[in-house]
Protein backbone atom coordinates (compact mmCIF):
# COMPACT_ATOMS: atom_id res chain seq x y z
CA UNK A 1 0.00 0.00 0.00
CA UNK A 2 1.49 3.28 -0.93
CA UNK A 3 1.85 5.73 2.26
CA UNK A 4 0.43 9.38 2.61
CA UNK A 5 2.47 11.81 1.42
CA UNK A 6 2.72 13.17 5.25
CA UNK A 7 2.95 9.68 6.90
CA UNK A 8 5.02 9.76 9.91
CA UNK A 9 7.59 6.72 10.11
CA UNK A 10 5.93 5.61 13.02
CA UNK A 11 2.58 4.46 11.17
CA UNK A 12 0.55 1.43 12.03
CA UNK A 13 0.41 -1.50 10.08
CA UNK A 14 -2.79 -2.22 7.81
CA UNK A 15 -4.18 -5.07 6.03
CA UNK A 16 -7.40 -6.27 4.26
CA UNK A 17 -11.05 -6.86 5.04
CA UNK A 18 -14.29 -7.64 3.39
CA UNK A 19 -18.14 -6.95 4.53
CA UNK A 20 -21.10 -6.99 3.40
CA UNK A 21 -24.01 -4.63 4.64
CA UNK A 22 -26.80 -5.59 2.65
CA UNK A 23 -29.21 -3.23 4.58
CA UNK A 24 -30.12 -0.06 6.88
CA UNK A 25 -31.45 -2.64 9.61
CA UNK A 26 -29.22 -5.31 10.88
CA UNK A 27 -30.66 -8.39 12.03
CA UNK A 28 -31.83 -8.70 15.19
CA UNK A 29 -30.65 -12.17 15.67
CA UNK A 30 -27.20 -10.61 15.56
CA UNK A 31 -27.85 -7.58 18.08
CA UNK A 32 -28.87 -10.29 20.57
CA UNK A 33 -25.97 -12.67 20.21
CA UNK A 34 -23.29 -9.15 20.42
CA UNK A 35 -25.12 -8.28 23.50
CA UNK A 36 -23.50 -11.40 25.28
CA UNK A 37 -20.48 -9.99 23.92
CA UNK A 38 -18.01 -8.26 27.14
CA UNK A 39 -16.54 -5.10 26.60
CA UNK A 40 -13.35 -6.19 27.03
CA UNK A 41 -13.62 -8.55 24.23
CA UNK A 42 -14.18 -6.40 21.58
CA UNK A 43 -11.73 -3.09 22.90
CA UNK A 44 -8.48 -4.28 24.20
CA UNK A 45 -6.72 -0.59 23.59
CA UNK A 46 -8.06 1.35 26.04
CA UNK A 47 -11.25 2.85 23.74
CA UNK A 48 -14.15 4.33 24.73
CA UNK A 49 -16.55 1.40 24.88
CA UNK A 50 -18.26 -0.05 27.51
CA UNK A 51 -21.00 -3.03 27.65
CA UNK A 52 -23.62 -0.51 26.34
CA UNK A 53 -22.16 2.24 24.56
CA UNK A 54 -19.54 3.21 22.07
CA UNK A 55 -18.46 6.87 21.82
CA UNK A 56 -16.90 8.52 18.16
CA UNK A 57 -16.05 11.85 17.32
CA UNK A 58 -17.98 14.59 14.79
CA UNK A 59 -15.75 17.07 13.41
CA UNK A 60 -16.32 19.70 11.33
CA UNK A 61 -16.75 23.51 10.81
CA UNK A 62 -19.81 24.81 12.18
CA UNK A 63 -18.86 28.63 12.54
CA UNK A 64 -16.35 30.32 10.06
CA UNK A 65 -16.40 30.30 6.26
CA UNK A 66 -16.92 26.78 5.87
CA UNK A 67 -19.48 26.14 7.71
CA UNK A 68 -21.98 27.08 4.87
CA UNK A 69 -20.79 23.70 3.34
CA UNK A 70 -20.16 21.75 6.53
CA UNK A 71 -23.11 21.94 8.65
CA UNK A 72 -25.06 19.10 5.98
CA UNK A 73 -22.42 16.78 6.82
CA UNK A 74 -22.80 17.24 10.34
CA UNK A 75 -26.49 16.37 9.84
CA UNK A 76 -25.96 13.88 7.61
CA UNK A 77 -23.51 11.85 9.75
CA UNK A 78 -26.12 12.36 13.69
CA UNK A 79 -28.75 10.95 11.25
CA UNK A 80 -27.09 8.09 10.07
CA UNK A 81 -26.07 7.44 14.32
CA UNK A 82 -29.72 7.51 14.82
CA UNK A 83 -30.71 4.86 12.37
CA UNK A 84 -27.61 3.02 13.75
CA UNK A 85 -29.19 3.18 17.39
CA UNK A 86 -32.43 2.52 15.98
CA UNK A 87 -31.89 -0.47 14.49
CA UNK A 88 -30.02 -1.75 17.49
CA UNK A 89 -26.00 -0.13 17.19
CA UNK A 90 -22.74 -1.93 16.70
CA UNK A 91 -22.27 -4.61 18.54
CA UNK A 92 -25.18 -4.54 20.83
CA UNK A 93 -24.08 -0.78 21.70
CA UNK A 94 -25.87 2.74 21.28
CA UNK A 95 -23.35 5.19 19.46
CA UNK A 96 -22.36 8.20 21.02
CA UNK A 97 -20.87 11.16 19.87
CA UNK A 98 -18.99 13.79 20.83
CA UNK A 99 -18.48 17.03 18.59
CA UNK A 100 -16.20 19.13 18.07
CA UNK A 101 -15.58 22.14 16.03
CA UNK A 102 -12.94 22.92 13.68
CA UNK A 103 -14.25 26.79 13.19
CA UNK A 104 -13.08 27.00 9.58
CA UNK A 105 -9.24 26.87 10.85
CA UNK A 106 -6.85 24.08 10.27
CA UNK A 107 -4.62 24.58 13.26
CA UNK A 108 -7.58 24.38 15.50
CA UNK A 109 -8.90 21.02 13.38
CA UNK A 110 -5.23 19.54 14.80
CA UNK A 111 -6.32 20.15 18.27
CA UNK A 112 -9.27 19.30 18.31
CA UNK A 113 -8.37 15.92 16.57
CA UNK A 114 -5.94 15.00 19.33
CA UNK A 115 -8.10 15.84 22.10
CA UNK A 116 -11.17 13.51 20.61
CA UNK A 117 -7.82 10.42 19.82
CA UNK A 118 -5.81 11.26 23.41
CA UNK A 119 -8.35 12.98 25.95
CA UNK A 120 -12.36 11.28 24.85
CA UNK A 121 -10.59 8.07 23.19
CA UNK A 122 -13.36 7.86 20.56
CA UNK A 123 -14.12 4.86 18.16
CA UNK A 124 -13.68 6.65 15.24
CA UNK A 125 -14.11 10.10 14.04
CA UNK A 126 -16.13 11.10 10.84
CA UNK A 127 -15.03 14.78 9.87
CA UNK A 128 -12.87 17.24 7.94
CA UNK A 129 -14.02 19.24 4.63
CA UNK A 130 -11.42 20.67 3.09
CA UNK A 131 -7.99 19.16 2.25
CA UNK A 132 -5.91 21.25 4.28
CA UNK A 133 -8.12 20.63 7.85
CA UNK A 134 -7.68 16.99 6.57
CA UNK A 135 -3.43 17.03 6.13
CA UNK A 136 -3.49 18.88 9.47
CA UNK A 137 -5.22 16.42 11.70
CA UNK A 138 -3.69 13.57 9.59
CA UNK A 139 -0.54 13.04 11.47
CA UNK A 140 -2.34 13.12 14.54
CA UNK A 141 -4.35 10.63 13.40
CA UNK A 142 -1.82 8.34 12.17
CA UNK A 143 0.42 9.42 15.24
CA UNK A 144 -2.57 8.37 17.96
CA UNK A 145 -3.85 5.18 15.43
CA UNK A 146 -7.38 6.40 15.30
CA UNK A 147 -9.42 5.97 12.28
CA UNK A 148 -10.89 9.29 10.70
CA UNK A 149 -13.68 8.97 7.72
CA UNK A 150 -13.15 12.10 5.53
CA UNK A 151 -16.17 12.79 3.23
CA UNK A 152 -15.04 15.12 0.71
CA UNK A 153 -14.24 15.23 -3.10
CA UNK A 154 -10.41 15.55 -3.35
CA UNK A 155 -7.18 15.97 -4.89
CA UNK A 156 -6.09 12.52 -4.33
CA UNK A 157 -2.09 12.06 -4.27
CA UNK A 158 -3.36 10.37 -0.58
CA UNK A 159 -3.69 6.79 0.82
CA UNK A 160 -3.50 6.38 4.64
CA UNK A 161 -4.38 3.65 6.97
CA UNK A 162 -5.76 5.65 9.11
CA UNK A 163 -8.37 7.28 7.17
CA UNK A 164 -11.28 6.25 5.01
CA UNK A 165 -12.41 8.10 1.92
CA UNK A 166 -15.54 8.21 1.04
CA UNK A 167 -15.91 11.10 -1.66
CA UNK A 168 -14.41 11.05 -5.32
CA UNK A 169 -10.97 11.56 -6.27
CA UNK A 170 -9.24 13.29 -8.73
CA UNK A 171 -9.69 10.59 -11.40
CA UNK A 172 -13.68 10.45 -10.24
CA UNK A 173 -14.64 13.80 -10.61
CA UNK A 174 -11.47 15.63 -12.11
CA UNK A 175 -10.49 14.19 -15.08
CA UNK A 176 -13.85 12.31 -16.46
CA UNK A 177 -15.66 15.89 -16.23
CA UNK A 178 -12.78 17.44 -18.66
CA UNK A 179 -13.15 14.32 -21.23
CA UNK A 180 -17.30 15.05 -20.93
CA UNK A 181 -16.40 19.07 -21.20
CA UNK A 182 -14.14 17.56 -24.02
CA UNK A 183 -16.66 15.31 -25.73
CA UNK A 184 -20.03 16.05 -25.18
CA UNK A 185 -19.39 20.42 -24.93
CA UNK A 186 -16.52 20.57 -27.73
CA UNK A 187 -14.82 22.68 -25.30
CA UNK A 188 -11.14 24.35 -26.73
CA UNK A 189 -10.13 26.38 -23.95
CA UNK A 190 -10.47 26.87 -19.97
CA UNK A 191 -10.23 29.18 -17.28
CA UNK A 192 -8.88 27.55 -14.26
CA UNK A 193 -10.56 29.53 -10.96
CA UNK A 194 -10.24 28.00 -7.18
CA UNK A 195 -9.78 29.01 -3.37
CA UNK A 196 -6.02 29.37 -2.45
CA UNK A 197 -5.27 26.14 -0.68
CA UNK A 198 -4.08 22.69 -1.54
CA UNK A 199 -7.32 21.45 -3.02
CA UNK A 200 -8.17 23.80 -5.28
CA UNK A 201 -4.14 24.65 -6.48
CA UNK A 202 -3.79 20.30 -6.56
CA UNK A 203 -7.01 19.69 -8.42
CA UNK A 204 -6.34 22.49 -11.17
CA UNK A 205 -2.34 20.88 -11.27
CA UNK A 206 -3.98 17.71 -12.12
CA UNK A 207 -7.11 19.28 -14.73
CA UNK A 208 -4.25 21.47 -16.08
CA UNK A 209 -2.07 18.21 -16.80
CA UNK A 210 -5.25 16.86 -18.48
CA UNK A 211 -6.04 19.39 -20.64
CA UNK A 212 -2.82 19.41 -21.94
CA UNK A 213 -2.75 15.90 -23.09
CA UNK A 214 -5.60 16.56 -24.95
CA UNK A 215 -4.58 19.28 -26.68
CA UNK A 216 -6.43 21.75 -25.17
CA UNK A 217 -5.44 24.92 -24.04
CA UNK A 218 -5.62 26.85 -20.22
CA UNK A 219 -6.14 30.57 -20.97
CA UNK A 220 -5.98 31.70 -17.25
CA UNK A 221 -5.86 30.90 -13.71
CA UNK A 222 -6.71 32.60 -10.35
CA UNK A 223 -6.80 31.91 -6.76
CA UNK A 224 -8.22 33.91 -3.66
CA UNK A 225 -7.92 33.09 -0.29
CA UNK A 226 -10.89 31.65 1.91
CA UNK A 227 -13.29 34.12 2.45
CA UNK A 228 -12.90 36.36 -0.36
CA UNK A 229 -15.66 38.35 -1.75
CA UNK A 230 -14.84 40.68 -4.68
CA UNK A 231 -14.33 38.80 -8.01
CA UNK A 232 -14.87 41.52 -10.30
CA UNK A 233 -11.80 41.72 -11.46
CA UNK A 234 -11.25 37.87 -12.57
CA UNK A 235 -14.56 38.42 -13.57
CA UNK A 236 -13.45 40.61 -16.37
CA UNK A 237 -10.49 39.01 -17.11
CA UNK A 238 -12.67 36.46 -18.09
CA UNK A 239 -14.81 38.07 -20.04
CA UNK A 240 -11.87 38.98 -21.87
CA UNK A 241 -10.02 35.86 -22.48
CA UNK A 242 -13.49 34.32 -23.48
CA UNK A 243 -12.57 30.99 -22.77
CA UNK A 244 -15.43 27.52 -23.59
CA UNK A 245 -15.13 26.46 -19.86
CA UNK A 246 -14.40 28.44 -16.33
CA UNK A 247 -13.56 25.40 -14.41
CA UNK A 248 -14.47 26.79 -10.68
CA UNK A 249 -13.09 25.62 -7.43
CA UNK A 250 -14.17 27.83 -4.95
CA UNK A 251 -15.35 27.10 -1.31
CA UNK A 252 -17.45 27.85 1.33
CA UNK A 253 -19.02 31.05 1.57
CA UNK A 254 -16.48 32.90 -1.34
CA UNK A 255 -19.20 31.20 -3.78
CA UNK A 256 -22.10 33.55 -2.81
CA UNK A 257 -20.17 36.64 -3.98
CA UNK A 258 -18.90 34.84 -7.03
CA UNK A 259 -21.95 33.36 -8.19
CA UNK A 260 -23.98 36.76 -7.76
CA UNK A 261 -21.27 39.17 -8.97
CA UNK A 262 -21.04 36.83 -12.60
CA UNK A 263 -24.67 37.67 -12.54
CA UNK A 264 -24.84 41.44 -12.26
CA UNK A 265 -21.47 41.50 -14.71
CA UNK A 266 -23.77 39.85 -17.34
CA UNK A 267 -22.55 36.22 -17.84
CA UNK A 268 -25.71 34.24 -18.22
CA UNK A 269 -24.52 30.90 -17.52
CA UNK A 270 -27.70 29.01 -19.22
CA UNK A 271 -26.38 30.18 -22.23
CA UNK A 272 -23.19 28.06 -21.73
CA UNK A 273 -20.90 31.12 -23.40
CA UNK A 274 -18.95 30.50 -21.22
CA UNK A 275 -19.99 27.25 -19.83
CA UNK A 276 -19.15 26.52 -15.92
CA UNK A 277 -18.40 23.68 -14.57
CA UNK A 278 -17.66 23.28 -10.77
CA UNK A 279 -16.18 20.74 -8.48
CA UNK A 280 -17.07 22.45 -5.18
CA UNK A 281 -20.78 23.60 -5.61
CA UNK A 282 -23.09 21.42 -4.16
CA UNK A 283 -26.63 22.01 -3.60
CA UNK A 284 -25.72 23.08 0.24
CA UNK A 285 -23.94 26.01 -1.12
CA UNK A 286 -26.88 26.83 -3.88
CA UNK A 287 -28.96 27.11 -1.01
CA UNK A 288 -26.79 30.36 0.18
CA UNK A 289 -25.80 31.39 -3.48
CA UNK A 290 -29.26 31.38 -4.82
CA UNK A 291 -30.52 29.11 -7.21
CA UNK A 292 -31.53 32.32 -9.53
CA UNK A 293 -27.44 33.11 -8.94
CA UNK A 294 -26.63 29.65 -10.50
CA UNK A 295 -28.84 28.26 -12.77
CA UNK A 296 -27.08 26.85 -15.68
CA UNK A 297 -23.60 25.83 -13.91
CA UNK A 298 -22.80 22.30 -14.54
CA UNK A 299 -21.25 20.27 -11.48
CA UNK A 300 -18.95 16.75 -11.18
CA UNK A 301 -20.13 14.54 -8.40
CA UNK A 302 -20.83 11.59 -7.86
CA UNK A 303 -24.02 12.21 -5.69
CA UNK A 304 -27.24 14.66 -6.33
CA UNK A 305 -30.32 15.09 -4.07
CA UNK A 306 -32.65 14.76 -7.60
CA UNK A 307 -31.35 10.88 -8.22
CA UNK A 308 -34.57 8.89 -8.58
CA UNK A 309 -33.24 5.25 -7.15
CA UNK A 310 -35.20 3.79 -4.00
CA UNK A 311 -32.67 4.06 -1.68
CA UNK A 312 -32.30 7.78 -2.19
CA UNK A 313 -35.61 8.28 -2.29
CA UNK A 314 -35.85 6.98 1.63
CA UNK A 315 -32.61 8.59 2.24
CA UNK A 316 -34.10 12.42 1.38
CA UNK A 317 -37.37 12.04 3.27
CA UNK A 318 -35.68 11.03 6.04
CA UNK A 319 -32.84 13.28 6.12
CA UNK A 320 -35.97 15.86 5.75
CA UNK A 321 -38.25 14.71 8.51
CA UNK A 322 -35.32 14.77 10.43
CA UNK A 323 -33.40 18.45 9.61
CA UNK A 324 -37.02 19.94 7.75
CA UNK A 325 -38.42 19.98 4.56
CA UNK A 326 -36.63 23.04 3.55
CA UNK A 327 -33.21 21.44 3.62
CA UNK A 328 -31.27 20.19 0.68
CA UNK A 329 -28.87 17.97 0.48
CA UNK A 330 -25.56 17.58 -1.24
CA UNK A 331 -22.23 15.50 -2.53
CA UNK A 332 -20.27 15.81 0.52
CA UNK A 333 -23.61 15.45 2.93
CA UNK A 334 -24.49 11.84 1.22
CA UNK A 335 -20.56 10.90 1.70
CA UNK A 336 -20.73 11.81 5.31
CA UNK A 337 -23.78 9.85 5.79
CA UNK A 338 -22.14 6.76 4.67
CA UNK A 339 -19.47 7.15 6.79
CA UNK A 340 -20.75 5.78 9.94
CA UNK A 341 -22.46 2.82 7.99
CA UNK A 342 -19.51 1.53 6.62
CA UNK A 343 -17.80 1.90 10.09
CA UNK A 344 -20.32 -0.02 11.85
CA UNK A 345 -19.68 -2.78 9.04
CA UNK A 346 -16.37 -3.07 9.35
CA UNK A 347 -16.74 -2.98 13.51
CA UNK A 348 -18.97 -5.71 12.46
CA UNK A 349 -16.63 -7.77 10.22
CA UNK A 350 -13.99 -7.85 12.69
CA UNK A 351 -15.63 -8.11 16.15
CA UNK A 352 -13.51 -5.71 17.25
CA UNK A 353 -13.94 -1.98 17.93
CA UNK A 354 -10.36 -2.13 17.72
CA UNK A 355 -8.49 0.27 15.53
CA UNK A 356 -5.97 -2.52 13.80
CA UNK A 357 -9.04 -4.92 13.40
CA UNK A 358 -11.45 -2.25 11.92
CA UNK A 359 -8.59 -1.23 9.55
CA UNK A 360 -8.36 -4.78 8.40
CA UNK A 361 -11.98 -5.67 7.48
CA UNK A 362 -12.53 -2.67 5.57
CA UNK A 363 -11.28 -3.22 2.15
CA UNK A 364 -14.47 -5.29 0.08
CA UNK A 365 -17.36 -3.96 2.55
CA UNK A 366 -19.78 -3.36 0.24
CA UNK A 367 -23.25 -0.21 1.03
CA UNK A 368 -25.70 -1.55 -0.83
CA UNK A 369 -28.24 0.92 0.61
CA UNK A 370 -25.55 3.97 -0.07
CA UNK A 371 -27.86 7.18 -1.31
CA UNK A 372 -26.26 6.99 -4.54
CA UNK A 373 -26.81 3.78 -5.50
CA UNK A 374 -23.79 1.00 -4.06
CA UNK A 375 -20.36 2.02 -2.99
CA UNK A 376 -17.36 -0.77 -2.39
CA UNK A 377 -14.27 -0.07 -0.32
CA UNK A 378 -11.03 -0.24 -2.10
CA UNK A 379 -7.66 -2.06 -1.26
CA UNK A 380 -6.62 1.69 -1.21
CA UNK A 381 -9.33 2.73 1.47
CA UNK A 382 -10.95 4.88 -1.41
CA UNK A 383 -14.64 4.17 -2.59
CA UNK A 384 -15.53 2.58 -5.76
CA UNK A 385 -18.29 4.80 -7.46
CA UNK A 386 -19.85 6.27 -10.25
CA UNK A 387 -18.94 9.99 -11.95
CA UNK A 388 -21.86 11.69 -12.68
CA UNK A 389 -22.69 15.34 -14.14
CA UNK A 390 -25.58 17.74 -12.99
CA UNK A 391 -26.90 21.03 -14.12
CA UNK A 392 -28.01 23.80 -11.98
CA UNK A 393 -31.89 24.28 -12.14
CA UNK A 394 -33.89 27.77 -10.82
CA UNK A 395 -34.86 25.67 -8.03
CA UNK A 396 -31.49 24.80 -6.42
CA UNK A 397 -31.84 21.46 -7.13
CA UNK A 398 -29.14 19.45 -10.00
CA UNK A 399 -30.51 17.76 -12.94
CA UNK A 400 -28.37 14.54 -14.06
CA UNK A 401 -27.66 14.68 -17.31
CA UNK A 402 -24.81 12.14 -17.54
CA UNK A 403 -23.19 8.75 -15.27
CA UNK A 404 -20.67 6.52 -16.01
CA UNK A 405 -22.35 3.22 -16.55
CA UNK A 406 -20.03 1.12 -14.28
CA UNK A 407 -18.37 2.02 -10.95
CA UNK A 408 -15.16 3.70 -11.69
CA UNK A 409 -12.13 2.23 -9.87
CA UNK A 410 -10.66 4.43 -7.09
CA UNK A 411 -6.81 5.69 -8.60
CA UNK A 412 -5.19 8.16 -5.90
CA UNK A 413 -2.08 7.89 -7.55
CA UNK A 414 -2.91 8.43 -11.38
CA UNK A 415 0.25 7.70 -13.29
CA UNK A 416 1.40 10.93 -15.16
CA UNK A 417 -0.73 13.26 -12.76
CA UNK A 418 1.31 13.27 -9.86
Amino acid sequence: MKLSKTRSSSHRPSSTRRHLLGGLMALPALFALSNTVLAADVNTTGLAVTDDTVKVGILHSVTGTMAISETGSVQAEKLAIEQINASGGVLGRQIEYIQEDGASDWPTFAEKSRKLLVNDNVAAVFGCWTSASRKAVLPVFEQYNGMLYYPTFYEGLEESPNVIYTGQEATQQILASIDWLAEEKDAKTFYLLGSDYIWPRTSNKIARKHIDKLGLKVVGEEYYPLGHTQFNSVINKIKLKKPDVIFASVVGGSNVAFYKQMKAAGIDLTKESPLLLTISVTEDEILGIGGENVEGAYASMKYFQSLGNDNNQDFVKAFKKRWGEDIVIGDVTQAAYLGPWLWKAAVEKAGSFDIDKVREASPGIELTTAPEGYVRIHENHHLWSKARIGQAQKDGQYKVIYETEELMEPDPFPKGYQ
